[in-house]
C-alpha cells in the first residue's frame, strides 16, 4: 500500500472542512456527515472548534481508495493560526486549495498560492459552493488564473451555477478542443508540446496531453481545478480522481534506512502526556526505541535533544471496513509505507518542527527544519491567574501550549504574570479558553500590545573583571563586544577568546544570560539582529562559580548595548481592502489618519472577492498599516463600508520609529542601572 499525504488549505469559510468530511463520507471513512454549523466535524475534534466553526489545530484523517491510503491534513484556515498551516506545509506531498464559487478569490487564499507555488508542492484547485447564489464560473475563472497561477487547467465545467440544480461535469481530455486547450497551457514547461504548436503539425494526442499534466503537476508548474461541492458532493468524486492519478506519493523508502521523520504537530493526550504527530520519511520505529531531536538553534546551530518511544500509533484506514478511519497500535517495528504519519508518545522534549532520527544517523541526512516562512506576531500579551498562587501552573501551561506553537514564546514577566506573543485577538481567546479546559488554569490576559524590536546602530565594547573595584562581588572577568548583524539573523553569539580558557559551564552561563538580557534593551523592548562576541574572560579556581558569570553579564553586555545604541522598530503589515468605490474617500482619510502607506489603489475590473466587488464600482486598496493601528481599522470598516468592505492582512517585517521613542518598563532590576540592579538581585536571593 502506498501513502499520499494531502494538505486542504482555504481562506476562513471557503468549506474545507465540509469538504474533508464529504471525502471521508464518500470514501466510507465515515457513517455520515459532519456539520461545521453543528459542530461534529470529524477533524475539529476540539470543543474550542466545535464552538466555533472554525479550525484552529491540525488534523490527520485517512481514507483509502483502491490500494492508496490518503492521510488529509485539515488545516486551519482563520489568519491568527497561520503558524498552523505553515508547519503543514513542511510534510505533504501534495495540496488541494479550496475556494468559494461565491466570494472567489480572498487575500488570504493569494498568500497561501503564494507560498504553494514558492515551495513548489503539487497543488490542485477546488472551486467549492457552485451550488450557492451568486456561483460563478467563466468569470471566476479568468480571477483564478490572474490572481492565483496563470498555470490553472480546468478538468471540470458548471451547468446551472448558482441553483440547486448545479452540478459538475469532467472535460474529457479525449476532446480535441480541451486537449488543444490544455496543451497550450502546458506548452510553456513543455518543448516537445511547444514544438508540436508552432510547426502546427499533428496535435499531440489526449495521452501525450495527459502525461505532460502529471508532469507538471508533480513539478508544481499546473495546477488543475475542479468544480463543485462539498454539501452536495458534486464534482467530488473527479477531485479524488485528481488527487490519485496526479498527486506524487511519498517515494518508498529503502530497507536498512536510518529512522528519519518530522514533528508536525503536538496536542496533550489523557492525563496530559505529551504526543507528537509524526511524518516518517524512512526507517522503522519500535516502541523503547531512542531518537535524537534535532532543531535549528539560537545561534544558527542545531540543538539535539535526546528521546525515547514509549508508544506509537499509526494513522491508518482501518482494514476490516474499506476505508474506516482507525489507527493501528504499533509497540513492536512497523514496516514503512513511505510517508507514513504516526502518533508518537514519550518525546518529552520534542517542540513541533524538530527533525526525528537515531542518534548515530544523525548529521546531513537530517538537517533540521528550516525557519517558517511566515513572520513572527507581532502582538504580545501577559496572562494572570484568576486565583492568587497559581501563577506558577500557569507559566507551565503556557509552556506546554509553546511547545505546540513555538512561535507564542512564553516568557515570565517578574511581578506581572506570563507573556506570550500572537497573530490575533481570536488566537488569544482560544489560548484562553485551551487553558480552563486542557489545564484547569483560569487566565485572564492584559490587552494586547504591539511588541517592538530594538536593533544595535553601532559596535561598542564593555569589560568588567575581578579586582576593578574595591568590593569584589562577583567572581568573573567578562569583556563583551555588540555590534549590529544581518538582517533576519536573530541574536548571533561567538567566541572571541579559547574555548578552554572557561568551564563549560561559565561558558554556557555567559551565552544564555546573554540571550535572556537581550530580551530587554535600551528601551525595554528585545534586541535583535545583532552579534555578541565574548572578547575577553577570566575566573578564579577556588571561588568562581557560573552563577557569578550569570549576575555579571547582564551588567558588562547593556553597557555595551547602550554604548553601540539602538534604534527602535515597530511592526507593519501588509494590507488589501475591497470596498465600493462611493466609500474609497472616507477608507483613504482613516488609513492615512492610521499612517497607512498607500501601494496601489484601483478599480477593481476582476469581479472578485467580496462582495463589493461583486457589482459596479468596486475597488481596490493595497498598502502597509503600523501593526498597532491595524485592530482600529478594522473595528471601523464595516460601518464605514455598510459592511461591504473586504480586509485583509498579515505581519510584513518593521520599520524604524520616528518621533517619539516608545518604551516598555523593564522587569529585570535594569542592569544600565547598577545600584538597581545589585538591588533586584539582592531581594530575589532572599
Amino acid at each position: 500500500m502506498t501513502t499520499l499525504n494531502i494538505g486542504v488549505l482555504a481562506h476562513v469559510d471557503a468549506g474545507k472542512t465540509s469538504l474533508t468530511e464529504r471525502l471521508l463520507f464518500d470514501a466510507g471513512s465515515i457513517d455520515r456527515l459532519g456539520s461545521v454549523d453543528a459542530g461534529d466535524t470529524q477533524t475539529d475534534t476540539g470543543a474550542i472548534e466545535r464552538q466555533r466553526g472554525i479550525t484552529v489545530r491540525t488534523a490527520v484523517a485517512p481514507f483509502l481508495v483502491g490500494d492508496r491510503q490518503v492521510n488529509v491534513i485539515d488545516t486551519p484556515g482563520h489568519p491568527d493560526f497561520i503558524a498552523e498551516v505553515e508547519r503543514a506545509l513542511a510534510v505533504l506531498d501534495g495540496a488541494v486549495l479550496v475556494l468559494s464559487a461565491v466570494e472567489g478569490v480572498q487575500p488570504q487564499t493569494r498568500v497561501l498560492m503564494r507560498t504553494l507555488r514558492a515551495l513548489r508542492l503539487p497543488t490542485l484547485v477546488f472551486v467549492n459552493k457552485i451550488d450557492r447564489t451568486g456561483a460563478r464560473e467563466g468569470r471566476l475563472l479568468a480571477d483564478i488564473r490572474r490572481k492565483l497561477s496563470p498555470r490553472v487547467v480546468a478538468l471540470s465545467e458548471v451547468r446551472d451555477a448558482g441553483s440547486r440544480r448545479a452540478r459538475a461535469e469532467p472535460r474529457a481530455l479525449e476532446s480535441a478542443a480541451v486537449a488543444a486547450e490544455l496543451a497550450e497551457v502546458l506548452a510553456e514547461h513543455d518543448e516537445g508540446l511547444l514544438a508540436r504548436l508552432v510547426d502546427g503539425g499533428e496535435p499531440p494526442s489526449p495521452d501525450e496531453v495527459r502525461a505532460a499534466l502529471i508532469a507538471q503537476t508533480a513539478a508544481g508548474l499546473a495546477h488543475p481545478l475542479y468544480f463543485g461541492s462539498a454539501l452536495t458532493g458534486q464534482g467530488v468524486a473527479a477531485l479524488v480522481e485528481g488527487i490519485v492519478e496526479l498527486l506524487p506519493t511519498a517515494p518508498e523508502p529503502r530497507a536498512g534506512e536510518a529512522v528519519r521523520g518530522t514533528v508536525f504537530a503536538i496536542e496533550r493526550g489523557a492525563g496530559g502526556a505529551k504526543v507528537c504527530y509524526v511524518r516518517m520519511r524512512a526507517g522503522a520505529l519500535r516502541r523503547g526505541q531512542r531518537v535524537s531531536l534535532r532543531r535549528a538553534g539560537p545561534d544558527g546551530g542545531v540543538v539535539e535533544r535526546p528521546g525515547r518511544v514509549t508508544a506509537l500509533e499509526v494513522v491508518r484506514a482501518a482494514p476490516e471496513r474499506p476505508g474506516a478511519a482507525g489507527r493501528g497500535r504499533g509497540d513492536g517495528a512497523y514496516a514503512m509505507d513511505g510517508g507514513d504519519i504516526a502518533r508518537v508518545w514519550g518525546l518529552a522534549e520534542a517542540r513541533v518542527g524538530d527533525q526525528l532520527g537515531h542518534p548515530a544517523a544523525t548529521g546531513a541526512s537530517a538537517p533540521p527544519v528550516a525557519a517558517f516562512r511566515f513572520p513572527p506576531p507581532t502582538l504580545e500579551a501577559v496572562a494572570v491567574p484568576r486565583e492568587p498562587g497559581q501563577g506558577p501552573r500557569l507559566h507551565a501551561a503556557l509552556t506546554a501550549l509553546a511547545d505546540q506553537d513555538p512561535l507564542i514564546g512564553a516568557r515570565t514577566v517578574p511581578g506581572q504574570g506570563t507573556a506570550v506573543l500572537l497573530y490575533g485577538e481570536v488566537q488569544k481567546e482560544v489560548i484562553a479558553a485551551t487553558l480552563s479546559r486542557d489545564f484547569g488554569v483560569e487566565a485572564e490576559f492584559e490587552p494586547s500590545r504591539v511588541r517592538y524590536l530594538e536593533r544595535p546602530v553601532g559596535r561598542a565594547e564593555a569589560y568588567e573583571g575581578m579586582g576593578d573595584r574595591e568590593e569584589t562581588l562577583f567572581w568573573a572577568s567578562v569583556g563583551l563586544r555588540v555590534e549590529p548583524g544581518e538582517p533576519g539573523s536573530g541574536v548571533g553569539y561567538r567566541l572571541g577568546v579559547e574555548l578552554g580558557s572557561l568551564p563549560l559551564a561559565f561558558h554556557r552561563a555567559v551565552e544564555s544570560a546573554v540571550r535572556d538580557t537581550l530580551e530587554q534593551g535600551v528601551h525595554g523592548w528585545p534586541v535583535t539582529d545583532c552579534v555578541v562576541t565574548l572578547y575577553r574572560c577570566g575566573f578564579n579556581s577556588v571561588m568562581s562559580t557560573a552563577a557569578d558569570f550569570r549576575k555579571l553579564t547582564p551588567l558588562v553586555l547593556m553597557r555595551a548595548v547602550a554604548g553601540a545604541g539602538c534604534r527602535v522598530y515597530e511592526p507593519y503589515h501588509a494590507f488589501e481592502l475591497e470596498l465600493p468605490q462611493a466609500d474609497l474617500p472616507a477608507a483613504l482619510a482613516l488609513l492615512a489618519a492610521r499612517g497607512a502607506e498607500i501601494v496601489e489603489s484601483g478599480p477593481d475590473t476582476t469581479g472578485g472577492a467580496g462582495p463589493a466587488a461583486a457589482g459596479a464600482g468596486a475597488w481596490r486598496v493595497r498598502g502597509a498599516l503600523p501593526a498597532r493601528a491595524v485592530d482600529a481599522v478594522q473595528r471601523r470598516l464595516p460601518g464605514l463600508t455598510g459592511g461591504e468592505g473586504v480586509w485583509w492582512s498579515r505581519p510584513s517585517g518593521d520599520r524604524a520609529v520616528t518621533g517619539a521613542v516608545p518604551r516598555r518598563a523593564r522587569t529585570d532590576g535594569d542592569p544600565l542601572d547598577r545600584a538597581a540592579y545589585l538591588r533586584h538581585l539582592a531581594l530575589g536571593e532572599r
